[in-house]
C-alpha cells in the first residue's frame, strides 16, 4: 500500500485533490466563539466574518492529541504516513505533530518550512511520490530536500493583518501602508519576509511576475495560485498581467481560496503563487 499523506488545514490545495489527504484542522476564533478550520466554518463564511468583525480573529494550533487521533487510525489500518505541516517558525503545529508521532513508528513528520500553497505544492508532490511507490523514510528525507526548491511569492493589500498577528515587524507594516504601497512577500528560512514593495496593484503584479521569471518554474512539478477575500478579481488581474509566464506551458492553472487561518494573517485582497524553481535557472 502507498504511504498516506497527512497535512494540517493551513496546507492549501485544490479541492479536486482533497481525497488524497487526511487533514488535521487548526482553530480560528472570533471573540469567544471557536471554529474548526474547514469543518465548522468554510472559507466563504470566514471571509464574510473577517470583513465585518471589528477585531482580528485568533488562531490556534492542533493539540498533540488531535494528531494522535489520526495516527491511531493509521496504525489500526496498518498504514504508514508522512505528515506535512506549516512552517515551525510560524506555528506550533509541527511541534504538536512531532509530540504525537513519538508513539507511532509508522509516522514521519516533515516541516514544510512554508505556508499555505507553498506547503500545498509540497504535499501534492508527496502524494505523487507515494503513489509511485516511494517508501516512508525515503519519502520523508526526499521531501526535506525538495522543500528548498519551493518558492512562495505573494502580494498583500496591507501588512496590517500580519502586523496584528505578530508575523511581521511594525516597521515593515508601516512601510507597507504608506501611499498605497503593495508589499510583496516570500517565505524565507521558514519565515515571511518582504521581497519588495510597489506603488499600486499593477506594479506589484509586475514585481511578482518578475520574481517568477527570474526563478523559472519547473512545470513538471506542482504549481498553484491562491487568493484571499470574497472576490477573486485581484487574482484574475494578476493572471492577465502575467499570462506570458504560463501560456506556453500549461492550459489550466489551479487556483484556490486560501484557508481561514492563512486569511486571518494575510487579510483580504492577497494574491499568491507557489512553484518549484527550475533547475535550469541559477
Amino acid at each position: 500500500m502507498a504511504v498516506k499523506i497527512i497535512t494540517d488545514s493551513t496546507v492549501d490545495m485544490p479541492e479536486k485533490n482533497s481525497s488524497h489527504f487526511t487533514v488535521v484542522p487548526l482553530t480560528v476564533s472570533f471573540g469567544e466563539t471557536d471554529y474548526t478550520d474547514g469543518v465548522t466554518i468554510n472559507k466563504q463564511e470566514f471571509y464574510r466574518k473577517l470583513v465585518s468583525c471589528p477585531e482580528l480573529p485568533k488562531t490556534s494550533q492542533p493539540s498533540p492529541e488531535a494528531f494522535a487521533t489520526v495516527f491511531r487510525q493509521m496504525h489500526e489500518q496498518g498504514d504508514e504516513a508522512v505528515v506535512i505541516t506549516v512552517s515551525s517558525c510560524l506555528s506550533g503545529t509541527y511541534q504538536s505533530a512531532c509530540i504525537a508521532a513519538e508513539d507511532y513508528p509508522n509516522i514521519r513528520v516533515v516541516d514544510s518550512m512554508n505556508v499555505s500553497i507553498g506547503s500545498g505544492v509540497l504535499a501534492e508532490y508527496a502524494w505523487r511520490c507515494a503513489s509511485e511507490g516511494m517508501g516512508l523514510d525515503e519519502l520523508a528525507q526526499h521531501l526535506s530536500k525538495q522543500r528548498d526548491s519551493i518558492r512562495l511569492v505573494a502580494m498583500v493589500d496591507t501588512l496590517e493583518y500580519l502586523k496584528k498577528g505578530g508575523r511581521v515587524s511594525g516597521v515593515a507594516a508601516l512601510a507597507g501602508g504608506i501611499l498605497g504601497v503593495k508589499p510583496v512577500l516570500t517565505a524565507k528560512d521558514g519565515m515571511l519576509a518582504v521581497l519588495g514593495k510597489a506603488r499600486g496593484s499593477k506594479k506589484a503584479n509586475n514585481l511578482l511576475a518578475e520574481q517568477i521569471r527570474q526563478d523559472g518554474i519547473d512545470f513538471s512539478m506542482p504549481h498553484l495560485l491562491g487568493y484571499t477575500g470574497l472576490s477573486d478579481d485581484m487574482l484574475r488581474q494578476y493572471m492577465e498581467d502575467s499570462k506570458y509566464l504560463w501560456k506556453d506551458h500549461t492550459d489550466d492553472l489551479d487556483c484556490v481560496l486560501l484557508c481561514s487561518v492563512v486569511g486571518t494573517h494575510a487579510g483580504p485582497g492577497a494574491v499568491a503563487v507557489a512553484y518549484f524553481k527550475s533547475s535550469d535557472v541559477q
